[in-house]
Protein backbone atom coordinates (compact mmCIF):
# COMPACT_ATOMS: atom_id res chain seq x y z
CA UNK A 1 0.00 0.00 0.00
CA UNK A 2 1.38 3.71 -0.90
CA UNK A 3 0.62 6.24 0.42
CA UNK A 4 -1.33 9.04 -1.73
CA UNK A 5 -0.43 12.91 -2.27
CA UNK A 6 -2.61 15.86 -4.36
CA UNK A 7 0.37 18.10 -5.97
CA UNK A 8 0.01 20.69 -8.67
CA UNK A 9 1.38 20.35 -12.50
CA UNK A 10 1.21 23.09 -14.33
CA UNK A 11 -1.67 24.24 -11.85
CA UNK A 12 -3.75 21.43 -12.34
CA UNK A 13 -4.65 19.05 -9.20
CA UNK A 14 -3.32 15.46 -9.87
CA UNK A 15 -3.33 12.46 -7.35
CA UNK A 16 0.37 10.92 -6.97
CA UNK A 17 2.03 7.93 -4.99
CA UNK A 18 4.70 8.65 -2.33
CA UNK A 19 7.83 7.14 -4.57
CA UNK A 20 6.42 8.33 -7.79
CA UNK A 21 6.00 11.85 -6.10
CA UNK A 22 9.74 11.51 -4.55
CA UNK A 23 10.95 10.66 -8.19
CA UNK A 24 9.37 13.76 -9.93
CA UNK A 25 10.51 16.12 -7.45
CA UNK A 26 14.43 15.15 -8.17
CA UNK A 27 13.64 15.31 -11.75
CA UNK A 28 11.60 19.09 -11.50
CA UNK A 29 14.41 19.95 -8.67
CA UNK A 30 17.19 18.78 -11.60
CA UNK A 31 15.34 20.90 -14.40
CA UNK A 32 15.26 23.80 -11.80
CA UNK A 33 18.70 23.90 -10.83
CA UNK A 34 19.80 23.26 -14.62
CA UNK A 35 17.86 26.62 -15.78
CA UNK A 36 18.91 28.63 -13.15
CA UNK A 37 20.26 31.28 -15.57
CA UNK A 38 17.40 31.06 -17.69
CA UNK A 39 14.77 34.21 -17.75
CA UNK A 40 12.03 31.90 -19.12
CA UNK A 41 12.64 29.39 -16.28
CA UNK A 42 9.17 29.33 -14.27
CA UNK A 43 7.65 28.95 -17.47
CA UNK A 44 9.69 26.39 -19.10
CA UNK A 45 8.83 24.10 -15.60
CA UNK A 46 5.31 24.69 -15.81
CA UNK A 47 5.93 23.02 -19.63
CA UNK A 48 7.68 20.34 -18.27
CA UNK A 49 5.24 19.91 -15.55
CA UNK A 50 1.99 19.70 -18.05
CA UNK A 51 4.39 17.66 -20.42
CA UNK A 52 4.84 14.55 -17.54
CA UNK A 53 1.43 15.20 -16.41
CA UNK A 54 0.14 14.49 -19.99
CA UNK A 55 2.65 11.76 -20.50
CA UNK A 56 1.26 10.25 -17.38
CA UNK A 57 -2.35 10.36 -18.33
CA UNK A 58 -1.83 8.82 -21.48
CA UNK A 59 -0.04 5.60 -20.03
CA UNK A 60 -2.52 5.11 -17.14
CA UNK A 61 -5.55 2.33 -17.82
CA UNK A 62 -9.16 3.66 -18.00
CA UNK A 63 -10.70 4.47 -14.79
CA UNK A 64 -6.90 4.80 -12.95
CA UNK A 65 -6.56 7.90 -11.27
CA UNK A 66 -3.67 7.57 -9.00
CA UNK A 67 0.28 8.53 -10.66
CA UNK A 68 2.29 5.56 -10.06
CA UNK A 69 6.20 4.76 -10.58
CA UNK A 70 5.21 2.62 -13.23
CA UNK A 71 3.45 5.67 -15.44
CA UNK A 72 5.96 7.95 -14.88
CA UNK A 73 9.05 6.10 -14.70
CA UNK A 74 9.07 5.95 -18.69
CA UNK A 75 7.04 8.88 -19.01
CA UNK A 76 10.14 10.74 -17.46
CA UNK A 77 12.60 8.19 -19.49
CA UNK A 78 10.96 9.26 -22.75
CA UNK A 79 10.97 12.81 -21.83
CA UNK A 80 14.85 12.61 -21.09
CA UNK A 81 16.91 15.28 -19.09
CA UNK A 82 16.68 18.78 -19.13
CA UNK A 83 20.23 19.95 -21.71
CA UNK A 84 20.63 23.58 -21.46
CA UNK A 85 22.84 24.51 -24.39
CA UNK A 86 26.10 26.04 -23.58
CA UNK A 87 25.79 30.02 -24.77
CA UNK A 88 27.32 29.87 -27.95
CA UNK A 89 25.16 26.96 -28.97
CA UNK A 90 21.93 28.98 -27.93
CA UNK A 91 23.15 32.34 -29.63
CA UNK A 92 23.87 30.42 -32.91
CA UNK A 93 20.21 29.19 -32.48
CA UNK A 94 18.70 32.49 -32.05
CA UNK A 95 20.75 34.89 -34.37
CA UNK A 96 19.17 35.31 -37.20
CA UNK A 97 21.04 33.57 -40.24
CA UNK A 98 24.04 32.61 -38.25
CA UNK A 99 25.28 30.65 -40.54
CA UNK A 100 25.38 33.08 -43.09
CA UNK A 101 23.60 30.33 -45.68
CA UNK A 102 19.76 30.78 -47.36
CA UNK A 103 18.41 27.99 -45.96
CA UNK A 104 14.48 26.41 -45.91
CA UNK A 105 12.94 26.24 -42.43
CA UNK A 106 10.38 23.88 -42.46
CA UNK A 107 9.59 24.72 -38.23
CA UNK A 108 6.42 26.70 -38.62
CA UNK A 109 6.65 26.93 -42.25
CA UNK A 110 3.18 26.73 -44.13
CA UNK A 111 4.66 25.06 -47.49
CA UNK A 112 7.84 24.43 -47.53
CA UNK A 113 10.21 27.21 -45.72
CA UNK A 114 10.87 28.69 -48.43
CA UNK A 115 9.51 32.16 -47.23
CA UNK A 116 10.52 31.76 -43.96
CA UNK A 117 14.41 30.93 -45.27
CA UNK A 118 14.92 33.86 -47.37
CA UNK A 119 12.80 36.21 -44.62
CA UNK A 120 15.28 35.56 -42.11
CA UNK A 121 18.44 35.84 -44.91
CA UNK A 122 16.55 39.29 -46.05
CA UNK A 123 15.79 40.37 -42.05
CA UNK A 124 12.30 41.06 -42.89
CA UNK A 125 8.99 39.77 -41.61
CA UNK A 126 7.82 36.27 -43.04
CA UNK A 127 4.39 37.68 -42.77
CA UNK A 128 5.71 40.61 -45.56
CA UNK A 129 7.17 38.18 -47.69
CA UNK A 130 4.37 35.99 -47.71
CA UNK A 131 2.18 38.56 -48.61
CA UNK A 132 4.25 39.39 -51.55
CA UNK A 133 4.35 36.22 -52.79
CA UNK A 134 0.59 35.84 -52.77
CA UNK A 135 0.74 38.87 -54.95
CA UNK A 136 3.30 37.73 -57.06
CA UNK A 137 1.58 34.66 -57.68
CA UNK A 138 -1.41 36.53 -58.93
CA UNK A 139 0.47 39.42 -60.97
CA UNK A 140 2.05 36.57 -62.69
CA UNK A 141 -0.63 34.49 -63.40
CA UNK A 142 0.20 31.70 -61.78
CA UNK A 143 3.80 31.45 -62.97
CA UNK A 144 5.18 32.14 -58.99
CA UNK A 145 4.57 28.41 -58.89
CA UNK A 146 6.99 27.47 -61.12
CA UNK A 147 9.60 30.09 -59.17
CA UNK A 148 8.60 28.56 -55.62
CA UNK A 149 8.90 24.84 -56.99
CA UNK A 150 12.53 25.57 -58.35
CA UNK A 151 13.60 27.42 -55.52
CA UNK A 152 12.18 24.59 -53.15
CA UNK A 153 14.24 22.16 -54.44
CA UNK A 154 17.52 24.38 -54.84
CA UNK A 155 17.69 25.97 -51.54
CA UNK A 156 18.94 23.45 -48.77
CA UNK A 157 16.70 22.45 -45.52
CA UNK A 158 17.99 23.88 -42.19
CA UNK A 159 18.74 21.20 -39.36
CA UNK A 160 15.42 20.45 -37.35
CA UNK A 161 15.46 21.34 -33.58
CA UNK A 162 15.04 17.82 -32.04
CA UNK A 163 13.78 19.16 -28.89
CA UNK A 164 11.47 21.35 -30.91
CA UNK A 165 7.17 20.39 -31.97
CA UNK A 166 6.71 18.00 -34.63
CA UNK A 167 6.54 19.63 -38.13
CA UNK A 168 2.81 20.25 -39.15
CA UNK A 169 1.75 18.01 -41.91
CA UNK A 170 2.22 19.53 -45.26
CA UNK A 171 6.16 21.22 -44.46
CA UNK A 172 7.10 17.77 -43.36
CA UNK A 173 5.41 16.02 -46.24
CA UNK A 174 7.10 18.72 -48.61
CA UNK A 175 10.32 18.20 -46.97
CA UNK A 176 10.12 14.64 -47.50
CA UNK A 177 8.98 15.16 -51.37
CA UNK A 178 12.04 17.20 -52.15
CA UNK A 179 14.36 15.40 -50.15
CA UNK A 180 13.18 12.41 -52.20
CA UNK A 181 13.70 13.84 -55.68
CA UNK A 182 17.05 15.25 -54.51
CA UNK A 183 17.60 11.72 -54.10
CA UNK A 184 16.56 10.76 -57.58
CA UNK A 185 18.09 13.54 -59.40
CA UNK A 186 21.55 13.00 -57.38
CA UNK A 187 20.97 9.01 -58.68
CA UNK A 188 20.95 10.69 -62.21
CA UNK A 189 24.03 13.03 -62.08
CA UNK A 190 26.55 10.50 -60.38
Amino acid sequence: MQPVMTVSLNRTAVQIEADAHARLAAYLADASAKLAANPDRAEILLDLEQAVADQCKRRMLPGQAVITLAELGPALEEMGPVEVPDAAEAAARTTPNASGALQQLSDGAMISGVCKGLARAAAIDVTLLRVIAVILLFATGGAMIILYLVLMLLIPFAPLDPNGPPLRKIPAKCREYVLLIRSKLGGLTS
